[in-house]
């Protein structure tokens, strides 16, 4: 799947994400801000590097604004905001179905 237009899901709440995607040509350009990157960036980015890759995506820059978000979280709102940049809104495979 390709990142088509600038999307964004998530807040900036307590325990919560803030995920933009954009497109691009060279390669996952990921950038990282978090309240928790000393002790968890290197889990935020595999978490969002393994997302991308079962979302097929392989072009696209992705800002993740980080404020303790569980992996679970991370994953739904990168999702999200990749579905949204396709304008894909209804049959959602939500949940890990995504291969």
């Amino acid at each position: 799947m390709e990142i088509r237009k600038t999307a964004v899901a998530g807040t900036l709440e307590s325990s919560d994400a803030q995920i933009t995607v954009e497109p691009g040509d060279n390669g996952i350009e990921l950038t990282i801000e978090s309240s928790v990157i000393h002790q968890y960036g290197r889990q935020i980015r595999n978490v969002a590097l393994e997302t991308l890759k079962r979302l097929n995506v392989e072009n696209g820059k992705v800002t993740i604004f980080d404020k303790g978000a569980l992996d679970c979280t991370l994953k739904a709102r990168i999702e999200c905001a990749v579905y949204r940049s396709n304008g894909i809104t209804e049959n959602l495979p939500w949940g890990g179905v995504i291969q």
